[in-house]
């Protein structure tokens, strides 16, 4: 069993279903449990997201408004352009304000798990280079 995977499959917030919707977004899989049935009086998404080993998504950045990540599970990476990558481990917390380059995601070796609150709109951009993340420790 990979590190954390234990973890992570029995998280709180349910592991969810792989995440086909946004495969195309990600290097790896991913699994995704939305938390807040869709509302139209409700402008935020709230998920629980899970990343296998080696799992990240690419870069991207949010429109008209932000995203909060709240790590629940494993251990993980989260880097803002231009910026060196931050180790995650759980209870750590990041703010991601609009306009803000950035990917997320698994460290090589360990499962991890986010709840993204989510406001506004995506637009999804090229994938982390394989050499930038395979070279984090």
């Amino acid at each position: 069993m990979s590190r954390y995977e234990n973890e992570v499959k029995n998280d709180l917030f349910g592991f969810g279903d792989e995440n086909k919707a946004f495969a195309k977004y990600f290097i790896n899989k991913s699994y995704l449990n939305s938390l807040i049935p869709v509302d139209d009086n409700i402008d935020v998404h709230v998920a629980n997201v899970n990343f296998e080993p080696g799992c990240r998504n690419n870069w991207h950045i949010h429109h008209n408004g932000y995203q909060l990540l709240l790590v629940t599970a494993g251990s993980g990476w989260y880097q803002e352009e231009g910026k060196p990558a931050q180790s995650l481990e759980a209870g750590d917390v990041v703010a991601i304000h609009e306009g803000i380059k950035h990917w997320h995601g698994a460290k090589k070796d360990s499962w991890f798990s986010h709840i993204a609150i989510t406001k506004g709109t995506s637009e999804w951009l090229e994938p982390v280079d394989d050499d930038h993340y395979l070279a984090l420790d």
